[in-house]
């Protein structure tokens, strides 16, 4: 157990806690009161301060908003019956927080300060936390460069922040995608893996003509032959292909994501065949054509488990199979969330208690 921190704490003077509505609530709109601060300067992280949510001043030459020195993670914490909060696999965006930061040559961050931060942040706002099935606390820590210089160059000074805010399912219902075969999300080489800003706004284009179409999201394929299937919109993609688990295998250019390693994880313990590896869109098209892609589905923190409904690809719209309590799909989903919740035990430790 980490030792306690002394953070600095300003409570809010009015709680916007009443005002919630969790029957009208749109996904990363709604904030709770608090956030937690700290700054880096000087070569070292600064004395750390949760303060009430609120806007900011930074100069307008700031390095980060010129030059794209940014990043951010997301998770999530969840509520059992007994009222008990935890959070999902917290050290694990941790991890990758840190080699995002490394990759855009950003200081990277104590865990104590980061589990310190995070807990005291959400035990202050711990009402926040809904305990209606289906919603969660989700969580954005991030960072970004604060000096006001105009120079292409790392920023010498950096701030850490965690904001939170009470959500329910992203998507709400099952997606229509389309292969994207002009634009590219990320080359290897690149820094797909990582979780800065400019992965996401580069993004929003393609997204947006696919949009237009009529489809929900992409599914990106690679940069050099636009072949290999890489990630769905801002999800690791999967397939399940005659009883096999099938998902591209990490490189430089698909992030790494923790929903897709639980997924995996429980995949393994049902003894599903798994396969990390390249796969084609013209594969996944062959198995739909002879009747082996039994399901398509995304995977990620904000969307949890998404299901694929259509995939299209050259003015060609493929329907998949219609989902089932008994697909793997629904019961990993469903797993994922007994256990987040405190219905099924938890034999990986995943679970961090608040």
């Amino acid at each position: 157990m980490l030792d306690t921190l002394t953070i600095r704490t300003q409570r809010t003077s009015a709680s916007r806690l009443p005002e919630l509505d969790l029957n009208h609530l749109e996904f990363g709109k709604v904030f709770s009161d608090h956030m937690f601060v700290v700054d880096f300067r000087d070569g070292e992280w600064q004395e750390p301060q949760i303060v009430p949510y609120g806007d900011m001043t930074v100069s307008p030459a700031n390095s980060a908003l010129h030059y794209g020195q940014s990043i951010f993670e997301g998770m999530k914490a969840y509520k059992n019956e007994q009222g008990d909060i935890a959070l999902f696999r917290p050290t694990d965006n941790l991890h990758r927080l840190n080699a995002s930061a490394e990759r855009m040559c950003m200081p990277t961050l104590p865990e104590e300060l980061f589990m310190q931060g995070l807990t005291q942040l959400i035990r202050l706002d711990a009402g926040w936390v809904p305990n209606v099935a289906g919603m969660s606390l989700y969580i954005r820590p991030y960072m970004f460069a604060t000096d006001g210089m105009l120079g292409v160059r790392p920023s010498d000074t950096y701030r850490f922040m965690i904001i939170t805010c009470p959500v329910a399912a992203f998507y709400n219902k099952p997606l229509r995608v389309r292969f994207e075969e002009k634009y590219v999300r990320s080359a290897e080489g690149g820094a797909g893996f990582a979780k800065n800003a400019g992965n996401y706004g580069a993004a929003m284009y393609p997204t947006k003509l696919a949009q237009q179409e009529g489809y929900n999201q992409l599914i990106w394929t690679d940069a050099s032959e636009h072949r290999y299937v890489e990630e769905s919109g801002t999800m690791n993609a999967m397939f399940v292909i005659d009883g096999r688990l099938i998902t591209p295998a990490l490189s430089s250019s698909i992030l790494d994501g923790i929903t897709r390693r639980s997924v995996l994880q429980l995949a393994h313990d049902w003894d599903m065949p798994v396969e990390e590896r390249k796969v084609s869109a013209k594969e996944i098209l062959e198995a739909h054509a002879n009747g082996m892609l039994e399901e398509a589905f995304g995977v990620g923190t904000a969307a949890t488990i998404a299901p694929i409904s259509v995939i299209g690809q050259h003015g060609q719209d493929y329907t998949l199979p219609a989902t089932s309590e008994a697909s793997f799909s629904k019961r990993v989903a469903a797993e994922l969330d007994a256990i987040r919740t405190g219905a099924a035990p938890d034999t990986h430790g995943w679970m961090v208690q608040v």
